[in-house]
Protein backbone atom coordinates (compact mmCIF):
# COMPACT_ATOMS: atom_id res chain seq x y z
CA UNK A 1 0.00 0.00 0.00
CA UNK A 2 2.70 2.51 1.03
CA UNK A 3 6.31 2.42 -0.12
CA UNK A 4 9.03 4.89 0.86
CA UNK A 5 12.07 4.46 -1.36
CA UNK A 6 15.45 5.92 -0.40
CA UNK A 7 14.30 9.41 0.56
CA UNK A 8 16.43 12.34 1.72
CA UNK A 9 14.92 15.35 3.46
CA UNK A 10 16.50 18.67 4.40
CA UNK A 11 15.63 21.58 6.66
CA UNK A 12 17.73 24.29 5.07
CA UNK A 13 21.28 22.92 5.05
CA UNK A 14 20.54 20.33 7.74
CA UNK A 15 19.91 16.80 6.46
CA UNK A 16 17.11 15.23 8.52
CA UNK A 17 16.62 11.98 6.56
CA UNK A 18 19.26 9.92 4.77
CA UNK A 19 18.26 7.27 2.24
CA UNK A 20 15.24 6.15 4.30
CA UNK A 21 13.08 3.29 3.02
CA UNK A 22 9.93 1.85 4.57
CA UNK A 23 6.91 -0.22 3.57
CA UNK A 24 3.45 -0.52 5.13
CA UNK A 25 0.94 -3.13 4.01
CA UNK A 26 -2.86 -3.34 4.40
CA UNK A 27 -3.87 -5.24 7.51
CA UNK A 28 -0.54 -4.61 9.19
CA UNK A 29 0.97 -2.13 11.67
CA UNK A 30 4.46 -0.85 10.86
CA UNK A 31 6.03 0.75 13.93
CA UNK A 32 8.81 3.33 13.65
CA UNK A 33 10.92 3.47 16.79
CA UNK A 34 13.71 5.81 17.86
CA UNK A 35 14.86 8.37 20.37
CA UNK A 36 13.86 12.04 20.17
CA UNK A 37 15.39 13.94 17.28
CA UNK A 38 16.34 11.00 15.07
CA UNK A 39 13.98 11.85 12.20
CA UNK A 40 10.76 9.95 12.97
CA UNK A 41 8.45 12.97 12.71
CA UNK A 42 10.33 14.20 9.63
CA UNK A 43 9.58 10.85 7.99
CA UNK A 44 5.89 11.15 8.84
CA UNK A 45 5.78 14.71 7.47
CA UNK A 46 7.40 13.49 4.27
CA UNK A 47 4.82 10.70 3.90
CA UNK A 48 1.84 13.04 4.29
CA UNK A 49 3.39 15.84 2.21
CA UNK A 50 4.06 18.44 4.89
CA UNK A 51 7.76 18.50 4.05
CA UNK A 52 9.22 18.03 0.54
CA UNK A 53 11.80 15.33 -0.10
CA UNK A 54 15.06 15.98 -1.94
CA UNK A 55 15.59 12.45 -3.25
CA UNK A 56 13.75 9.15 -3.57
CA UNK A 57 10.05 8.40 -3.93
CA UNK A 58 6.90 7.87 -1.91
CA UNK A 59 4.32 5.58 -3.51
CA UNK A 60 0.74 4.68 -2.71
CA UNK A 61 0.18 1.41 -4.48
CA UNK A 62 1.83 1.92 -7.86
CA UNK A 63 1.24 5.70 -7.88
CA UNK A 64 4.11 8.06 -7.09
CA UNK A 65 2.71 10.68 -4.68
CA UNK A 66 6.06 12.29 -3.85
CA UNK A 67 5.17 15.67 -5.38
CA UNK A 68 1.51 15.82 -4.38
CA UNK A 69 0.29 18.43 -1.90
CA UNK A 70 -0.98 17.19 1.49
CA UNK A 71 -4.65 17.69 0.50
CA UNK A 72 -4.14 15.64 -2.67
CA UNK A 73 -2.58 12.84 -0.64
CA UNK A 74 -5.56 13.02 1.73
CA UNK A 75 -7.87 12.59 -1.27
CA UNK A 76 -5.85 9.51 -2.27
CA UNK A 77 -6.35 8.03 1.21
CA UNK A 78 -3.44 9.18 3.41
CA UNK A 79 -4.58 10.34 6.87
CA UNK A 80 -2.35 11.87 9.57
CA UNK A 81 -2.74 12.03 13.34
CA UNK A 82 0.05 14.47 14.25
CA UNK A 83 2.07 14.62 17.42
CA UNK A 84 0.29 17.08 19.71
CA UNK A 85 -3.10 16.16 18.16
CA UNK A 86 -3.73 19.61 16.56
CA UNK A 87 -7.47 19.58 17.03
CA UNK A 88 -9.39 22.87 16.75
CA UNK A 89 -9.94 23.96 20.38
CA UNK A 90 -12.78 26.40 19.70
CA UNK A 91 -14.76 23.99 17.50
CA UNK A 92 -17.05 21.38 19.01
CA UNK A 93 -16.24 17.69 18.82
CA UNK A 94 -18.85 17.36 16.05
CA UNK A 95 -17.29 20.24 14.08
CA UNK A 96 -13.79 18.82 14.54
CA UNK A 97 -14.94 15.50 13.13
CA UNK A 98 -16.62 17.24 10.22
CA UNK A 99 -13.33 18.86 9.20
CA UNK A 100 -12.48 15.35 8.00
CA UNK A 101 -15.07 15.80 5.25
CA UNK A 102 -12.73 18.02 3.24
CA UNK A 103 -11.20 15.32 0.97
CA UNK A 104 -14.45 13.36 0.61
CA UNK A 105 -17.09 13.28 -2.09
CA UNK A 106 -20.39 14.80 -0.98
CA UNK A 107 -22.10 11.41 -0.64
CA UNK A 108 -19.44 10.26 1.85
CA UNK A 109 -19.66 13.28 4.14
CA UNK A 110 -20.85 11.62 7.32
CA UNK A 111 -19.10 10.22 10.39
CA UNK A 112 -18.78 6.41 10.14
CA UNK A 113 -20.45 4.62 13.05
CA UNK A 114 -17.21 2.81 13.85
CA UNK A 115 -15.70 6.11 15.05
CA UNK A 116 -18.26 6.20 17.86
CA UNK A 117 -17.98 2.45 18.41
CA UNK A 118 -14.22 2.79 18.93
CA UNK A 119 -14.43 5.98 20.98
CA UNK A 120 -17.88 6.25 22.64
CA UNK A 121 -16.82 9.34 24.60
CA UNK A 122 -16.89 11.34 21.36
CA UNK A 123 -20.59 10.67 20.86
CA UNK A 124 -21.27 11.73 24.45
CA UNK A 125 -19.37 15.01 23.95
CA UNK A 126 -20.41 16.02 20.43
CA UNK A 127 -21.35 19.55 21.47
CA UNK A 128 -18.43 20.17 23.81
CA UNK A 129 -15.56 22.30 22.55
CA UNK A 130 -12.41 20.43 21.63
CA UNK A 131 -10.29 22.57 23.93
CA UNK A 132 -12.38 21.47 26.92
CA UNK A 133 -11.52 17.79 26.45
CA UNK A 134 -8.75 16.03 28.35
CA UNK A 135 -5.55 15.19 26.51
CA UNK A 136 -6.62 11.60 26.05
CA UNK A 137 -10.04 12.59 24.74
CA UNK A 138 -8.40 15.02 22.31
CA UNK A 139 -6.21 12.16 21.06
CA UNK A 140 -9.29 10.03 20.47
CA UNK A 141 -10.85 12.96 18.63
CA UNK A 142 -7.76 13.37 16.43
CA UNK A 143 -7.85 9.67 15.51
CA UNK A 144 -11.59 9.83 14.91
CA UNK A 145 -11.17 12.84 12.63
CA UNK A 146 -8.58 10.91 10.59
CA UNK A 147 -10.92 7.91 10.31
CA UNK A 148 -13.69 10.13 8.94
CA UNK A 149 -11.57 10.49 5.77
CA UNK A 150 -11.79 6.69 5.13
CA UNK A 151 -7.99 6.31 4.90
CA UNK A 152 -6.06 3.64 3.10
CA UNK A 153 -2.97 4.63 5.09
CA UNK A 154 -3.23 5.87 8.68
CA UNK A 155 -0.14 7.64 10.03
CA UNK A 156 0.00 8.07 13.81
CA UNK A 157 2.77 10.17 15.38
CA UNK A 158 3.26 9.23 19.07
CA UNK A 159 -0.42 8.73 19.99
CA UNK A 160 0.41 7.76 23.59
CA UNK A 161 2.32 10.93 24.44
CA UNK A 162 0.94 12.46 27.64
CA UNK A 163 -2.06 10.11 27.68
CA UNK A 164 -3.47 8.28 30.70
CA UNK A 165 -3.06 4.47 30.73
CA UNK A 166 -6.78 3.68 30.32
CA UNK A 167 -6.97 5.66 27.07
CA UNK A 168 -3.69 4.16 25.84
CA UNK A 169 -5.45 0.79 26.12
CA UNK A 170 -8.47 2.15 24.21
CA UNK A 171 -6.20 3.42 21.43
CA UNK A 172 -4.42 0.06 21.29
CA UNK A 173 -7.76 -1.75 20.95
CA UNK A 174 -8.79 0.67 18.18
CA UNK A 175 -5.56 0.06 16.24
CA UNK A 176 -5.98 -3.70 16.65
CA UNK A 177 -9.53 -3.47 15.27
CA UNK A 178 -8.50 -1.29 12.31
CA UNK A 179 -5.71 -3.71 11.45
CA UNK A 180 -8.13 -6.65 11.60
CA UNK A 181 -10.26 -5.11 8.84
CA UNK A 182 -7.39 -5.79 6.43
CA UNK A 183 -8.01 -2.70 4.30
CA UNK A 184 -5.77 -0.14 5.98
CA UNK A 185 -2.00 0.16 6.32
CA UNK A 186 -1.03 1.68 9.66
CA UNK A 187 2.25 3.50 10.32
CA UNK A 188 2.84 4.10 14.01
CA UNK A 189 5.61 6.29 15.47
CA UNK A 190 6.09 5.53 19.13
CA UNK A 191 8.56 5.70 22.02
CA UNK A 192 6.52 3.49 24.39
CA UNK A 193 8.43 0.37 23.37
CA UNK A 194 6.39 -2.41 25.00
CA UNK A 195 3.08 -1.05 23.72
CA UNK A 196 4.42 -0.51 20.20
CA UNK A 197 6.12 -3.92 20.13
CA UNK A 198 2.91 -5.71 21.08
CA UNK A 199 0.92 -3.93 18.37
CA UNK A 200 3.31 -4.08 15.44
CA UNK A 201 3.65 -6.59 12.64
CA UNK A 202 6.80 -4.96 11.25
CA UNK A 203 9.19 -2.47 12.78
CA UNK A 204 11.88 0.01 11.81
CA UNK A 205 14.35 1.69 14.14
CA UNK A 206 15.75 5.11 13.25
CA UNK A 207 18.95 6.79 14.40
CA UNK A 208 20.48 10.03 13.08
CA UNK A 209 18.07 10.24 10.17
CA UNK A 210 18.61 6.67 8.98
CA UNK A 211 16.87 3.32 9.37
CA UNK A 212 19.34 1.20 11.34
CA UNK A 213 17.17 -1.85 11.94
CA UNK A 214 13.99 -3.28 10.45
CA UNK A 215 12.06 -6.47 9.93
CA UNK A 216 9.02 -8.46 11.10
CA UNK A 217 8.22 -8.43 14.81
CA UNK A 218 8.85 -12.17 15.04
CA UNK A 219 12.49 -11.58 14.15
CA UNK A 220 13.01 -8.56 16.41
CA UNK A 221 16.13 -8.64 18.59
CA UNK A 222 14.65 -6.75 21.52
CA UNK A 223 17.97 -6.24 23.29
CA UNK A 224 19.48 -4.66 20.18
CA UNK A 225 16.43 -2.46 19.61
CA UNK A 226 16.51 -1.27 23.22
CA UNK A 227 20.20 -0.43 22.86
CA UNK A 228 19.36 1.74 19.84
CA UNK A 229 16.62 3.42 21.82
CA UNK A 230 18.82 4.11 24.83
CA UNK A 231 22.06 5.31 23.18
Amino acid sequence: MLTVEGIDLFYGAAKALRDVSLTAEPGKVTTVLGRNGVGKTSLMRAIVGQQPIAKGAIKLGSDDISRLAPYDRARRGVAFVPQGREIFPLLTVKENLETGYAPLKRADRFVPSEVYDLFPVLKDMLHRRGGDLSGGQQQQLAIGRALVTRPKVLVLDEPTEGIQPSIIKDIGRAITYLRSKGTMAIVLVEQYFEWARDLCDDYAVMDRGQVVGFGPRAEMDEEQVLRWLSV
